[in-house]
C-alpha cells in the first residue's frame, strides 16, 4: 500500500512539473504559456503642461510669424550654442529639460521670461517651481540676455 501511494505521488508531481504542452496552429506551433502582464508607462516630465502660463517677468505678449524668421533663428542658434548648450539637448533631457517641441507644452510667453528672468520665475511661477523639482534642484542661470537676445533664441527654438 505504501508503495502504491508513492507511486501516485510521484505520478501526480511528475505530472505537475512536466513541460508546457504545445499546440499545432495553423502555420505553426504555438507554446500554451500564460501571459505576463508587462506594464509600460509613458516618460514624461511630471510637470503639467500649460500653454496658458505666461510665466514672471518683462514679456507680457510674443507673436510668431506664420513662417520662421530664419536670420532671426540663426542669430538665436548661435547664442543658444555658446550659453545654452552647457544644460540643454534639443532632444534629451540633461541638466535642464529637452526644449524640441518646448512651445507644445509652455506659451512664447513663459519660455521668453524663463530665459530672461530665470529667478523671478523660479520664485514665483508655478511650472518653474516644478522644474526646479524635476530636475534635481538645478537653477537655470541668468545669463543677462536683452529682449532681444531671447527672441532669437526663441525663434531658433520653434526649428527644433
Amino acid at each position: 500500500m505504501r508503495k502504491l501511494l508513492s507511486l501516485i505521488a510521484i505520478c501526480a508531481l511528475t505530472m505537475g512539473c512536466g513541460e508546457k504542452k504545445e499546440e499545432k496552429k495553423e502555420g505553426g506551433f504555438e507554446m500554451n504559456r500564460t501571459k505576463k502582464e508587462v506594464k509600460t508607462e509613458a516618460k514624461s516630465e511630471g510637470v503639467p503642461v500649460d500653454l496658458n502660463n505666461k510665466g514672471v517677468g518683462p514679456i507680457t505678449s510674443v507673436e510668431f510669424g506664420a513662417e520662421i524668421d530664419t536670420e532671426l533663428a540663426a542669430i538665436g542658434e548661435a547664442k543658444y550654442n555658446a550659453i545654452c548648450t552647457a544644460c540643454h539637448m534639443a532632444n534629451q533631457r540633461m541638466i535642464g529639460p529637452a526644449l524640441a517641441g518646448v512651445y507644445e507644452r509652455r506659451s512664447p510667453e513663459w519660455v521668453m521670461n524663463m530665459i530672461l528672468n530665470p529667478d523671478g520665475m523660479l520664485k514665483e511661477d508655478p511650472i518653474a517651481k516644478a522644474l526646479y523639482e524635476e530636475y534635481n534642484k538645478a537653477i537655470m542661470l541668468n545669463q543677462n540676455l536683452t529682449e532681444e537676445e531671447a527672441r532669437a533664441v526663441s525663434e531658433y527654438l520653434r526649428t527644433l
